[in-house]
């Protein structure tokens, strides 16, 4: 599973003794509060993440300042985790089989920081940290498709393009898979073919505008050209001066 893959790797640690102590400290608070988000408390105190980490209160404080500091923290952490799980997914694949493999991919994480989504959705209209959190993960979504589908986008213009993909990324991320999940009561497999679905349909749409707009410029370039031709056909053909015509001795 995606948080089993996540075992043991932790970022390298300073190793010069206060810096050392001090980088191991910021590390068991992240894993603390981690920890009370996973178990089900999404809005942990301060006291209850020094509590879990083993630190006093004031260590917790001296260390992050604050919390939009605690959060900036804990989803770098977050991200490191799901960079390191992450499995590219091989673009000349057929697109029916790309597509399967990166919705179950996404579901995958999306499971993996519901409790964080979760969490995130109590706090964030007053966290700055937060709002950031959530325009990283969309980005994340909207590169993998640009790496991934880069072939279903080829003759499109940049305003369809940002269009689709900024589509293509809110289809992938928590807001609709919260609404899956939460608001319909999705199983995760149900869930994952109705993401199937709206990924093909978009990734359609943009390969059905891609060709529109290549057979547009093709037709402009062709009436571009046609005037051209026809000014030099209407031209009258020379006629040769007497003098230069060639009689021919019967």
């Amino acid at each position: 599973m995606y948080a089993e893959r996540r075992g043991g790797e932790k970022p390298p640690i300073t190793t010069d003794g206060r810096s050392a102590r001090a980088e191991r400290t910021r590390q068991a608070v992240i894993e603390a509060h981690i920890g009370l988000i996973r178990a089900g408390e999404l809005k942990p105190t301060g006291a209850q993440i020094a509590s879990r980490a083993g630190v006093s209160l004031r260590s917790l404080w001296g260390h992050f300042g604050d919390l939009e500091t605690l959060f900036a923290a804990t989803g770098a952490e977050l991200m490191r985790r799901q960079d390191d799980a992450y499995e590219p997914i091989d673009p000349s694949l057929p697109l029916e089989e790309r597509i399967d493999a990166y919705c179950r991919q996404r579901a995958e994480m999306l499971e993996y920081i519901a409790p964080f989504a979760r969490s995130s959705e109590i706090r964030a209209p007053f966290s700055r940290e937060l709002q950031r959190n959530r325009l990283r993960y969309l980005d994340r979504a909207r590169y993998e498709i640009r790496a991934l589908f880069s072939d279903q986008f080829e003759g499109v213009d940049d305003t369809v393009r940002t269009h689709i993909e900024n589509l293509l990324g809110v289809s992938t991320t928590w807001p609709t898979w919260v609404s899956l999940r939460d608001v319909l009561r999705l199983s995760v497999p149900e869930a994952v073919e109705v993401m199937k679905r709206s990924v093909s349909a978009l990734l359609a749409e943009a390969s059905g505008c891609g060709r529109q707009q290549a057979m547009a410029r093709a037709a402009q370039e062709k009436a571009a050209v046609a005037p051209h031709r026809r000014a030099q056909q209407s031209r009258p053909a020379s006629v040769m001066a007497p003098r230069e015509q060639v009689v021919v001795p019967a």
